[in-house]
């Protein structure tokens, strides 16, 4: 059965017939000025016909695709069929000449959707020739994954009865040794009651015999028997011999709880190891520029669906806290994606630890109240070492190089950029105003900054830094506030407070641009929009801030807080 084009899915594989009245044979073009599906021959015809032969006839794939006819509100005689660029509207021929487009640019509503149809197959074309079969191959692997998971577990349980039955043989062994013991200290016991037993038999026979002498003592009945009894000098009877009770034994019963029998017969854990993403093949027809990566991919996908679903909740909730030791302080704190923070106090120990409060690393440092070290996309450590005039590097093998010289300057602040890698550092060097230095993240100086457009100096002593999501630079100083400038290092604005006295210390931004800063004068927390706009003391002294300095966001978008004289760190939830 023939199928028209208005009755077929767009790309289906069907038998599109000549539109041409009275032909039936097979539609190989098309006429985007008819909008009519043609044969070889039709076209040929058509082409010779003085009224079309200016048409323009194209291969059926190559069609124009036709838009819905739809007449004009304004204008109900008039079809529409223009788009005026200004207003960005679509409109009648006749919509062109009144007073609301008058000097407006239009195009043919037809070109539009003509461009937009083929950006559209472009897509198509992606999804079928590329990310529906990576898809499949996905599903494929994930199945497999199912089977081996279902023979690993199968295999666990396998070894955990085996286990038990061991278990269950070896206290059965136990067992009968114990009652084997048993029963020889019954036996033993039971030997010596006998024996006693007999003894006691015996005396008695003694004393059963003395009585019967005794009696016949007692009466006579011959002369010699009386003369027996008055020869004998004293009558004495044997004592009763001395028996002993037996000490039996006693049964201890075992201590043993469900932990320790758990001890016994083995534990399953799952390793604290970061899941391995699944290997997803490059789309190599795509050109570089419309072919992102697998990863900003993911990124932008992870920001557009945060900005629509976050926003500021209406109270802060502590979720956790979490205690650093190797310090007297929390200055500053690094996260990093791997579950491992990086923390420093005012003494120059900085520290690594996990989640659960074990200490990885420690070094010495030449850093005091400053945000001197900051994680990289790698998972690296880079931190300043002011006293040496260098930036060093710390690998994931615990390995310490050397990255960047300073020459002059002492380097007090760093932080690496998550959106292109770049480490932006704050400087200070005697006799000259305070800089921010762009690194690559190569180590390749790219900028200076450290003047606004009327010359003046910028910076007194730029002791944190961050970067906000439009590429702001942002730094808390002790003597400016906050100053903030855009990536091209034009100054936008800065932030002295909301009193006479600001003392701002760590300083971070969120997914939604806000910029947190800590202000160490009042114990707070001062929350900011991305144009400076201050929004609210997110915390105070009232929910138990004490000398903050140090705040960052994780992933989750919560907010972490260190402070000063204590090493614990505190998580607080503030999104929702």
């Amino acid at each position: 059965m023939a199928l028209s084009e208005s009755h077929a899915p767009p790309d289906a594989q069907h038998y599109l017939v000549c539109g041409t009245e009275d032909c039936e044979k097979n539609c190989q073009f098309y006429c985007n000025d008819c909008h009519q599906q043609m044969c070889e021959q039709c076209r040929d015809e058509h082409q010779k016909n003085k009224k079309t032969r200016n048409h323009e006839v194209v291969h059926y794939k190559q069609r124009k695709r036709r838009i819905p006819v739809e007449k004009c509100k304004s204008h109900p005689t008039k079809d529409i069929e223009l788009i005026c660029e200004e207003c960005q509207i679509p409109i009648c021929s006749k919509c062109t000449a009144t007073k609301e487009h008058r000097g407006h640019v239009f195009t043919d509503l037809e070109i539009v959707f003509a461009e937009k149809v083929s950006q559209y197959q472009e897509e198509i074309d992606k999804i079928r020739n590329y990310f529906e079969p990576v898809s499949q191959e996905v599903k494929i692997e994930i199945a497999g994954d199912v089977t081996e998971i279902k023979k690993i577990m199968e295999d666990i349980r396998t070894a955990m009865k085996a286990e038990a039955e061991y278990l269950k043989r070896m206290v059965d062994t136990v067992t009968s040794d114990n009652i084997e013991q048993v029963n020889k200290i019954e036996q033993s016991l039971l030997q010596t009651l006998n024996s006693q037993n007999q003894e006691i038999d015996d005396y008695i026979n003694y004393l059963n015999d003395l009585i019967q002498t005794y009696y016949g003592y007692l009466s006579p009945s011959k002369i010699e028997n009386l003369t027996s009894s008055l020869k004998s000098k004293s009558l004495k009877i044997r004592r009763v011999p001395e028996t002993s009770k037996p000490v039996p034994p006693v049964f201890t019963a075992g201590q043993h709880s469900k932990e320790d029998v758990a001890k016994l017969l083995g534990k399953i854990t799952v390793p604290n190891t970061k899941a391995e993403n699944r290997k997803i093949k490059p789309m190599e027809t795509a050109s570089t520029q419309l072919k992102p990566t697998g990863k900003q991919r993911k990124q932008d996908r992870e920001k557009s669906d945060v900005k629509q679903t976050l926003s500021l909740s209406s109270s802060v909730t502590k979720v956790r806290e979490y205690t650093v030791p190797g310090v007297c302080s929390v200055y500053h704190i690094s996260l990093g994606k791997s579950g491992r923070l990086w923390v420093s106090d005012y003494i120059g120990n900085l520290v690594q630890t996990d989640l659960k409060g074990y200490q990885l690393q420690k070094i010495q440092t030449s850093g005091r109240d400053e945000g001197y070290h900051t994680v990289t996309h790698d998972e690296d450590l880079i931190y300043t070492d002011k006293v040496n005039k260098v930036i060093n590097r710390i690998t994931p093998d615990i390995s310490i190089t050397e990255f960047i010289k300073t020459g002059d300057w002492e380097s007090l602040s760093i932080h690496s950029s998550h959106i292109n890698g770049d480490i932006l550092v704050g400087m200070i060097k005697d006799g000259k105003p305070s800089k921010v230095t762009r690194y690559n993240k190569t180590g390749s100086e790219i900028q200076n900054i450290q003047r606004d457009n009327k010359g003046q100096t910028l910076y007194g002593t730029p002791h944190y830094i961050t970067e906000n999501i439009n590429g702001d630079v942002c730094v808390s100083d002790h003597y400016s506030g906050v100053v903030v400038v855009d990536k091209s290092g034009q100054h936008r604005f800065s932030y002295t407070g909301q009193g006479s006295w600001f003392r701002p210390y760590g300083i971070c931004t969120d997914v939604l641009g806000h910029i947190l800063v800590c202000d160490t004068y009042s114990d707070t927390v001062h929350l900011l929009d991305q144009d400076g706009q201050f929004l609210s003391l997110l915390l105070t002294e009232q929910q138990g801030l004490k000398y903050p300095y140090s705040v960052c966001v994780d992933d989750e978008n919560n907010l972490w807080v260190g402070q000063y004289e204590t090493n614990t760190v505190t998580v607080y939830k503030y999104l929702q």
